[in-house]
């Protein structure tokens, strides 16, 4: 069996490991830096379960740019490119998932095309007409960024938009990889039906992320601890002590463009609480805003760009947001990211370290905490009162 895989981000490059630790697989990337680094052994992403199964296991996987070498004699094409929202079209961009079926087709009409990326409800069937073939499928991915892998090893749930064996076949394919071998849930449906979960799914967790920072705003107005009501709250077993920690608003690859794509599916259906959570994230973020500048300060200082502890993703990062609207109100603002280099953003200048950071700032803001700020703790205004992501 071959088996290619399309797109070495997170999720294609997570799924391209965990297959090929049984089947061989070919990654096909444009990006001649990532396809040397997987051709040498090394992990063009920083994920540690990645890492170290690329270093300990002879893997059977090799990338390459060429389309014939990957398409050709291809059982399975797993596509993993990037769907970003396009705001304009009010939909995702799904113009890179359209081309690898087009290509897929014209050079191996044979091949099963499995659709990784996330897309709108209703595009698989469209793939399907237009190009008048069946082999199709939408299988979602729920992976946790830094932890591709390791969800892939131990998934939550296999979800397949497809009943033919080909789909079962590619279910089996997934479980027989995993670490975890039994009580894998398994589930075959319409695509349409798999599109829906992992919109649902990550709207879900939206409105979970927004319920606790509105709770948080409630209670810094009301002057009440919010840690001691979240853990009062989340103590009831039907809610649960997790993905609780406030925040200056959701962000990240998924949950913006995820919430935004449903809320275009719900045209015509009526509907109250999916356009309420796109609305509180703005809402949210103005709140945070409103509450730096009561603070009166000449400098403020913003620590890290990215949503996440270790992460470097900034996609999409409220605190993007936040940091932009500081400088439409004439406010200086220097940022340190310790995880990102040679960063360049309009209007605001970029600390070397974080001492310089500290010396320069009024006040400093930080989505997530660190340790880096203990000798400013002073200074700093952070919503991040549990130190979890």
């Amino acid at each position: 069996m071959k088996i290619t895989v399309v797109g070495a981000g997170y999720v294609g490059f997570s799924l391209a490991v965990l297959i090929s630790q049984k089947y061989p697989v070919i990654v096909l990337d444009n990006d001649e830096g990532k396809i040397s680094q997987i051709n040498s052994g090394r992990s063009p992403i920083p994920d540690k379960e990645i890492l170290k199964l690329v270093s300990s296991t002879d893997l059977n996987l090799v990338a390459t740019h060429d389309q014939k070498i990957a398409y050709t004699d291809a059982d399975y094409v797993i596509i993993a490119t990037p769907t970003n929202y396009d705001s304009q079209k009010e939909s995702f961009d799904t113009s890179s998932v359209e081309s690898v079926i087009r290509d897929t087709v014209s050079i191996n009409s044979d091949a099963n095309i499995v659709i990784k990326s996330t897309i709108p409800i209703g595009f698989t069937d469209l793939m399907r007409k237009k190009y008048k073939h069946s082999k199709v499928f939408f299988s979602p991915e729920f992976l946790r960024e830094n932890n591709a892998l390791l969800d892939n090893l131990n998934p939550s749930r296999i979800v397949v938009g497809d009943t033919t064996k080909e789909a079962m076949e590619f279910a089996n394919i997934l479980s027989s990889c995993a670490e975890k071998k039994e009580d894998i849930p398994i589930l075959f449906m319409q695509s349409k039906e798999a599109e829906a979960i992992k919109l649902f799914s990550n709207t879900y967790l939206a409105m979970r992320v927004s319920f606790f920072n509105e709770l948080d705003s409630f209670a810094e107005i009301q002057n009440l601890s919010a840690r001691k009501i979240i853990e009062g709250v989340s103590l009831d077993p039907r809610i649960g002590n997790f993905y609780n920690n406030p925040s200056f608003g959701y962000g990240g690859y998924c949950l913006p463009k995820d919430t935004k794509q449903l809320l275009t599916n719900f045209d015509k259906i009526p509907n109250n609480i999916i356009k309420a959570v796109v609305e509180a994230n703005e809402t949210r973020k103005d709140f945070i805003v409103e509450t730096i500048l009561k603070k009166n300060p000449s400098t403020v200082g913003v620590y890290g760009l990215s949503m996440k502890y270790g992460s470097d993703n900034h996609r999409e990062s409220a605190v993007i947001d936040v940091l932009n609207k500081i400088t439409q109100n004439k406010i200086k603002v220097i940022l340190f990211e310790p995880n990102l280099k040679n960063l360049k953003i309009k209007n605001v200048q970029i600390a070397k370290d974080v001492n310089e950071l500290i010396n320069l700032s009024d006040l400093i803001i930080a989505n997530r905490y660190s340790r880096d700020l203990d000798s400013a703790v002073n200074k700093v205004y952070s919503r991040d009162l549990f130190n979890e992501n």
